[in-house]
């Protein structure tokens, strides 16, 4: 089995690069998903971080936007945070190894892969790349996304330039989307887990 990791600063497309493996065949793991899972509403996590950081949940889950306000920019709360976090993630990432355990290859979608010095635990690295104007674009696009908020976001991001340099391949996602395709087909071409276009 072939692990990959898939990992790009925000903005970058990688839930649509995910998307294009996922149709190909090959199991995803979502790390924001999973985190999303565990904070929503009924989420494992959501008593632990109300205790921690009282007034970040609201109706049984987390409020994103409060606790967001509670951590960004203090090192020490975000420490906290990803103690109660990184645990139950990779107890979520085992549980989904096993329950994929005849697959070809898992691709691992982490946003801060490099950040928090995971890819030495994947066969193979692939990160998501588009221009930074275009990136700023897509993310001041989204519902309830601010310059500040996005700014401070980044700060916690190794620059996109340092993570292509680290890839072992790039997919470059600011062009048409069957362009994007294209590049996930000879990926996964040069891995051996499809057949060259």
């Amino acid at each position: 089995m072939k692990t990959l990791a898939l990992t790009g600063s925000i903005g970058m497309g990688k839930s649509t690069v995910a998307k294009m493996f996922a149709d190909a065949g090959i199991p995803v793991f979502d790390a924001d998903k999973t985190v999303r899972a565990l904070q929503g509403e009924g989420g494992r996590l959501v008593p632990e971080i109300e205790h921690v950081f009282p007034g970040s949940t609201r109706d049984g889950a987390v409020d994103r936007d409060a606790l967001s306000a509670m951590v960004l920019g203090d090192r020490d709360r975000l420490a906290r945070l990803e103690a109660l976090v990184h645990p139950a993630v990779h107890h979520e990432r085992t549980r989904f190894i096993l329950d994929n355990g005849d697959a070809a290859a898992l691709l691992f979608d982490i946003p801060l892969l490099f950040e928090t010095h995971g890819e030495e635990n994947f066969d193979h690295v692939i990160v998501v790349s588009a221009p930074p104007r275009m990136q700023r674009e897509r993310v001041l696009s989204r519902p309830g996304m601010t310059v500040e908020k996005f700014e401070r976001i980044l700060e916690r991001q190794m620059p996109d330039e340092q993570k292509r340099e680290r890839a072992d391949f790039v997919v470059d996602t600011s062009g048409p989307i069957e362009e994007t395709r294209a590049q996930v087909d000879r990926i996964l071409a040069c891995l051996g887990l499809a057949p060259a276009q």
